[in-house]
């Protein structure tokens, strides 16, 4: 199976001689890590088993957030550090997505733009849903920043997982959303796209934005995605998924990289056949900045208003959420792939000293 790995191992050299002095550090950084991720590069263990006399070799991950190898790991993990958010709700996702013309401003300028298309959806879906025509009191929110169309074109959108319901003022009472039904779009993707807008005059940026982008209708997207176990299993692969995973990857040689994707609109599995320098490039282009927060909580789920979840439940009359049970890898036993014994650690494998940073 060809990985993204193998692609930048086989193209990135003649990429970085290319573009290297242009590149941005975090790109660069991201590519030696996925090059290097379970390799000899990184160091690791040897295991042996006494009953079979197998030997395995286990590399080190090299937990870059951008990394298909060490993101598919992760989803698990999420979720049952989540279960103390859930609630006896019925949930909605509601997906915000900035405009075709402000993309290459926003491609400039991620981690400002960024915080901006988060603070401004959230914004304006608070307000709305404190209207006492739909929910009328304050909700809870978690959002998280895709940059990507399938097929790995730049599109940055904020997909926000929310509860029906929300708190009264006064916090005494709980106010129930309809089962199918949070707010009408049409006048969030209006207030959303006010509330950009005055954050953006704010910034030097504003006056290189197109005119248009204004009058034009921004996209607003909301749709009922079940009960909370069913809207976190849905919510989690947005959060973890990297721009492409490994598995999706058909092949690279003669310069070229096809990878498979599913067309959003029929469905049906495509292929798409990409100059490997495109291809990188594509990739890239959804590198986050270094440090930047990609899963926000807002209203009574953020982190100084978690204390409120307990009394929520109390009103919806549920128990409070079992606390998820937490593991350490280092004392599972690691078993033999031949005759399934426990294998014993048998050397230590120090990072190559050679490596490239």
């Amino acid at each position: 199976m060809v990985e993204l790995a193998d692609v930048f191992q086989s193209y990135g050299p003649a990429y970085r001689q290319k573009y290297g002095a242009r590149m941005l550090p975090s790109h660069l950084a991201v590519m030696r890590a996925i090059e290097q991720c379970r390799t000899e590069a990184l160091g690791g263990q040897i295991y042996y088993c006494p009953d079979c006399d197998q030997v395995q070799y286990s590399y080190h991950s090299c937990r870059n957030r951008h990394c298909p190898k060490c993101q598919h790991e992760a989803t698990q993990d999420w979720l049952e550090r989540q279960q103390h958010l859930l609630l006896p709700v019925p949930y909605f996702l509601l997906t915000f997505t900035l405009p075709a013309g402000l993309r290459e401003l926003v491609r400039s300028h991620q981690k400002d733009v960024y915080s901006l298309l988060f603070r401004a959806s959230a914004a304006a879906t608070q307000e709305l849903s404190k209207d006492p025509r739909f929910v009328g009191g304050q909700i809870g929110m978690i959002g998280v920043l895709h940059t990507w169309t399938r097929d790995l074109r730049y599109h940055p959108h904020v997909h926000f997982l929310v509860p029906g319901g929300g708190l009264t003022a006064d916090q005494q009472a709980w106010l129930p959303s309809r089962e199918d039904f949070l707010v009408h779009v049409r006048p969030l993707s209006v207030l959303f796209r006010a509330k950009f807008r005055e954050a953006f005059r704010q910034t030097d940026m504003f006056d290189q934005a197109p005119i248009d982008v204004w009058q034009q209708d921004w996209v607003v997207h909301c749709k009922s995605v079940g009960n909370g176990q069913a809207t976190l299993k849905y919510l989690a692969p947005y959060i973890f998924r990297v721009a492409i995973s490994n598995r999706s990857i058909l092949k690279a040689e003669d310069g070229q990289v096809t990878f498979r994707y599913t067309d959003r609109q029929s469905g049906e599995s495509r292929t798409c056949s990409l100059a490997a320098e495109q291809f990188i490039h594509r990739f890239l282009q959804h590198v986050l900045p270094k440090g930047f927060v990609k899963v926000r909580y807002y209203g009574f789920f953020s982190s100084g208003n978690r204390s409120r979840l307990r009394q929520i439940r109390q009103l919806l009359g549920a128990q409070d959420a079992p606390p998820s049970v937490q593991t350490d890898p280092q004392t599972d036993a690691r078993h033999c792939p031949a005759c399934g014994g426990v294998m014993l650690l048998q050397k230590i494998l120090p990072p190559r000293k050679d490596r490239p940073p």
